[in-house]
């Protein structure tokens, strides 16, 4: 007989509140309690979906401290569901480490299919997307360049996360260590103001730079020739 699952990792929009599926509300409906990155941005989506259950924050400045005292509640019986701001939980975001300890514990997890960011991008970008590399966010310092050395060799297709006061610079660098390569940047994926730019990593500098830099951002590279 299947073990009960204590902890349940729920994807939610990355733009269009109707971008959930009928899973993620039953479950989200079923648990005792939601752990949101920001009660905030995710009562409005409960708000939205009608879905009234306990909400506690959960996100990178107190996941290690938390995670001991949420474990002893779901040994006690306790489902939870974890959610992000947007996307898959643990894809650029907090949740990996509480997977690791709930599982540590001997307690059942599972995740649900559902919306991220990267696929999208990736398989809107035109650039061949059989094999690929996902990089999330690159580091801001100490490490940085050599990462975008060992990118530089890859040869799948590579995908990136990154911010919009970094991303000019971003495409820059991109550009100095692998060549003006073929590229695609999406923005604000299924929300009212979406776009993808496609062309050389020059043509997509010089695109943002008249146009301004606003949104979330997932950069597509191809990979080296």
């Amino acid at each position: 007989m299947p073990k009960e699952i204590s902890l349940f990792l729920v994807p939610t929009p990355i733009g269009n509140l109707d971008d959930i599926t009928l899973r993620a509300i039953k479950t989200l409906n079923e648990v005792d309690v939601i752990l949101a990155e920001d009660t905030r941005t995710s009562g409005k989506l409960l708000k939205h979906h009608n879905i009234s259950r306990p909400l506690q924050s959960y996100h990178i400045f107190n996941e290690h401290k938390a995670a001991e005292k949420l474990i002893d509640r779901m040994r006690s019986g306790e489902k939870m569901a974890l959610i992000s701001d947007a996307g898959t939980p643990a894809i650029s975001d907090p949740g990996f480490l509480l997977v690791r300890e709930t599982l540590k514990a001997g307690l059942e997890v599972s995740c649900l299919p559902g919306a991220t960011a990267f696929v999208p991008a990736l398989v809107n970008s035109g650039l061949p997307s059989d094999k690929f590399v996902f990089e999330g966010f690159l580091p801001h310092k100490k490490g940085r360049q050599t990462r975008l050395q060992i990118l530089a060799e890859e040869e799948r297709t590579i995908v990136l996360y990154e911010s919009p006061h970094r991303l000019i610079k971003c495409l820059g660098q991109l550009k100095e260590h692998m060549g003006d390569r073929q590229a695609s940047v999406s923005r604000e994926i299924s929300k009212l103001f979406e776009e993808t730019v496609r062309g050389t990593l020059t043509e997509i500098m010089t695109h943002f730079t008249e146009k301004g830099v606003k949104g979330e951002f997932v950069i597509v590279v191809a990979g080296k020739a």
